[in-house]
C-alpha cells in the first residue's frame, strides 16, 4: 500500500474517531459543557502520558517552547469548550461543518502572523466557504444564534491553536503537545468542573469516557496520517467527519440536518475540494 493510501484510511479513521467522540458528547445529555470537556481530555491526558513515559521524552517539552504550548493549549481549550457547547446545541453535523471552517481560518491567520502570503485562489475559497456558513448560521440575530456562534468561533480559536502548531513545527513530539494541551485543558476546567459540578450516572460517564478514547484516536491518526502524505494531498477527505456526523444525526437523535444547511455543506465542501486541487497542481508545477 502506498503511503498515500495509508495516509487516507488513516484520515477517515481519524474522522470517524472525531465524530464519535462528538456523538458521544452528545449522548451525555445534560452534563455542563465544561465537564464534559474535562473528562474528554482526561483519557487523552493520560494515553498521552504514557507514550510521553515509552519515549522517556521530556513530560512539558522544552523550557525555550513553552510559551508556544501555553498558548496553544489555551486556544485549544476555548475552542473545544465551544465546539462542546455548539454539538450540545445544534444538529450534530451543522456543528461539525462549522468547526470545519478552521483551516480557511488558518489561511488568514498565517497570513497575518506568519507572513506567508495567501494566494488569490485561497482567498477565493475562504469567501466561497464563508457563504456557506451563512446557510447553516441562517442569522436572526435572536437567542437561537448564539450556538451557531459558538460554532463558528470554536473555529476560530482551533485556526489559532493550529498556527501555533505550525510555528512549533518538529520543535516537540506529537504526544508532547498532546499531553500538555490534554493536562492544560483539565487543570484549568477542574475549579470550574467542581463549581458547577452534576453528578453523572453511569451510562454518562461510560459516554464521556469513551468521547475520550474516540478523540485520542481521532488526534493521533490525524498526526500520523500527515506523517504518511503531506495535508495538500490529503487533507479533503477529513471532511468525511461530516458525512458521519449527518449520519450519526440522524440515527441517533432523529435530527435530520434542513435543506439550507446541507446546501451550506456542499458549498463549504465545494470551496475545499477547489482549494484541494489547486493545491495539488501548484505542488506538481513546482
Amino acid at each position: 500500500m502506498s503511503n498515500r493510501n495509508k495516509g487516507i484510511i488513516l484520515l477517515l479513521i481519524s474522522a470517524f474517531g472525531f465524530s464519535m467522540m462528538a456523538a458521544l458528547v452528545k449522548l451525555s445529555g445534560d452534563v455542563p459543557t465544561v465537564q464534559k470537556t474535562l473528562f474528554r481530555n482526561l483519557v487523552s491526558a493520560i494515553i498521552a502520558f504514557g507514550l510521553v513515559i515509552y519515549h522517556k521524552e521530556r513530560i512539558f517539552g522544552k523550557k525555550e517552547n513553552q510559551k508556544l504550548l501555553l498558548s496553544r493549549s489555551a486556544l485549544g481549550t476555548i475552542g473545544m469548550v465551544l465546539f462542546f457547547y455548539a454539538i450540545d446545541n445544534l444538529v450534530l453535523s451543522d456543528a461539525d461543518m462549522l468547526n470545519k471552517l478552521s483551516p480557511f481560518l488558518l489561511i488568514i491567520f498565517s497570513a497575518i502572523f506568519l507572513k506567508e502570503k495567501a494566494q488569490p485562489y485561497q482567498v477565493i475559497s475562504i469567501i466561497i466557504a464563508f457563504l456557506g456558513t451563512l446557510f447553516i448560521i441562517k442569522p436572526q440575530f435572536s437567542v437561537e444564534l448564539v450556538p451557531y456562534l459558538a460554532g463558528f468561533f470554536s473555529a476560530v480559536f482551533a485556526a489559532g491553536a493550529y498556527t501555533l502548531l505550525r510555528v512549533l513545527g518538529d520543535k516537540e513530539k506529537f504526544y508532547t503537545i498532546v499531553f500538555y494541551f490534554s493536562f492544560f485543558t483539565t487543570v484549568s476546567l477542574t475549579p470550574f468542573t467542581i463549581a458547577f459540578y452534576e453528578p453523572m450516572t453511569g451510562k454518562q460517564w461510560i459516554y464521556l469516557l469513551s468521547a475520550g478514547g474516540f478523540a485520542t484516536i481521532g488526534q493521533f491518526g490525524l498526526t500520523i496520517a500527515y506523517k504518511f502524505a503531506p495535508a495538500r494531498e490529503i487533507s479533503i477527505f477529513f471532511y468525511s467527519t461530516v458525512v458521519y456526523s449527518a449520519l450519526i444525526s440522524i440515527l441517533l437523535f432523529g435530527q435530520v440536518p434542513d435543506w439550507l444547511s446541507i446546501l451550506g455543506y456542499i458549498i463549504i465542501f465545494s470551496a475545499s475540494f477547489y482549494m484541494f486541487l489547486r493545491n495539488n497542481k501548484e505542488a506538481a508545477a513546482a
